[in-house]
C-alpha cells in the first residue's frame, strides 16, 4: 500500500567505479582504488568516504552502484573492503557493470566479446554478465543486491530482461539525457517517473528541463545547486514517488584528478542540507521503495525552463572550469 501522507523518496545514488582509461595507462590497482574509489589528491581524499561523512551528517542514506567488472584484470578480493566500508556504514551497495574492463579480461566469460555497454550484448551474454557481477559484489559481502544500473546508462530492452530473470526488481539505466547515447530502453527520451517495463520497476535518473525541449539530469557535475534545489522542490510539490540524484565516486575531483573540486563538494553539501529542510522528503534506497510507486498514475511533470536559472548554472560553469579545472603551472 502507498502512504496515505504522500512523501518523496530521496535516492542519491553514487556510481562507484575504478577507471578502465587509468588502467589502460599502466596504472596500478592500488593507485586506481585510490584516486577513482576514494578519490585521494592534494592530501586529502573526497570519494566514497567523504561522501558517506556528509551523508550522515545530515541523517541520509546513499546508494552505491559498485562495478565489480575489475575483477575479471584483478580478482574480485579488491571488492571486499570497499563493500565493507559502505556496508558497514548502513548505506546501500548495488550493481553497476562496465562492460569495457571485457576487452582486458584474462578469461572472457563471453567467448572473447567486447563491446563499450551491456546493451551491445546478446540477452544471452547479458545474463551471464549480470549473474556474474552480482555474484561477485554478495560474496564480497553486499546484502542481495536488486538494483541495476548500466555503466554510460547503455542498457537495451534485453538488460531489463535479463534482470528481470535474474530476480532483481530494480533498474535505474534510463537517463533521458543519453537516449542518443547508448540508452536504447523503450521510451528512455520520455520517461521521467517510476514504470513497469519488460518485468521489472524502472526508476530513471531525476532532472529538469534547462532549455526548451532539452532534459537537464539531477547529476551533480551537470546542475547547479539553485537547479537540484529547484528540481528536488518541483518533485515534492508535483508528488513525485522519488527523485534521484546522481553523482560518482570521483566526481568531487577536479576531471585530472589532482585537486578537490570544492564547487561540486559544496552541491553534494547543499542538496543534503535541502533534503532536511524539506518535511515530506525521506532519504531511502532501494530496498526502502515500494513497488506500488509504478502505480501512482499521473506521468511526473519535469520542472519547466528557466532562463535566468541556466544563465546562472552556466556562468558558474565558466567560473568552475577556470577555478577547478585549468591547469595550474608552478611559478
Amino acid at each position: 500500500m502507498l502512504d496515505d501522507n504522500p512523501s518523496t523518496a530521496l535516492l542519491i545514488t553514487v556510481d562507484t567505479e575504478l577507471s578502465a582509461l587509468l588502467h589502460q595507462r599502466g596504472i596500478s590497482l592500488d593507485d586506481n582504488i585510490r584516486s577513482s574509489i576514494w578519490g585521494d589528491a592534494h592530501g586529502g581524499s573526497y570519494g566514497i568516504g567523504w561522501q558517506m561523512d556528509r551523508l550522515e551528517e545530515y541523517g541520509l542514506k546513499g546508494v552505491f552502484f559498485l562495478d565489480p567488472m575489475p575483477a575479471l584484470v584483478f580478482g574480485p578480493d579488491f571488492l571486499k573492503p570497499i563493500v565493507s566500508a559502505i556496508v558497514q556504514r548502513g548505506h546501500e551497495v548495488q550493481l553497476h557493470i562496465h562492460s569495457e574492463w571485457l576487452a582486458d579480461a584474462a578469461c572472457s566469460p563471453v567467448q572473447g566479446r567486447t563491446g563499450r555497454n551491456i546493451g551491445d550484448f546478446s540477452l544471452d551474454d547479458q545474463l551471464i554478465l549480470l549473474h556474474m557481477a552480482r555474484t561477485w559484489l554478495e560474496a564480497a559481502g553486499a546484502p542481495t543486491i536488486n538494483a541495476f544500473r548500466a555503466g554510460n546508462f547503455g542498457a537495451n530492452d534485453d538488460t531489463l530482461r535479463a534482470l528481470a530473470q535474474l530476480g532483481i526488481a530494480w533498474d535505474s539505466s534510463v537517463n533521458p539525457a543519453y537516449h542518443r547515447h547508448g540508452c536504447r530502453i523503450t521510451g528512455a527520451r520520455a520517461l521521467a517517473g517510476i514504470t513497469r517495463q519488460l518485468g521489472v520497476l524502472e526508476a530513471p535518473v531525476s532532472g529538469i528541463i534547462d532549455c526548451p525541449g532539452s532534459f537537464r539530469p539531477a547529476q551533480l557535475c551537470a546542475m547547479s545547486a539553485g537547479e537540484m534545489r529547484a528540481g528536488l522542490r518541483h518533485a515534492v510539490q508535483d508528488r513525485h514517488g522519488a527523485f534521484i540524484a546522481l553523482t560518482h565516486s570521483f566526481e568531487m575531483l577536479s576531471r585530472d584528478r589532482r585537486r578537490p573540486n570544492h564547487g561540486v563538494m559544496r552541491r553534494f553539501t547543499a542538496l543534503c542540507r535541502e533534503a532536511v529542510r524539506l518535511p515530506t522528503v525521506r532519504s531511502a534506497g532501494f530496498h526502502d521503495l515500494p513497488p506500488e510507486l509504478a502505480d501512482k498514475g499521473a506521468e511526473p511533470t519535469l520542472l519547466p525552463a528557466n532562463r535566468m536559472r541556466t544563465a546562472m548554472r552556466r556562468a558558474q560553469q565558466i567560473w568552475g572550469t577556470w577555478r577547478y579545472e585549468r591547469r595550474l603551472v608552478p611559478a
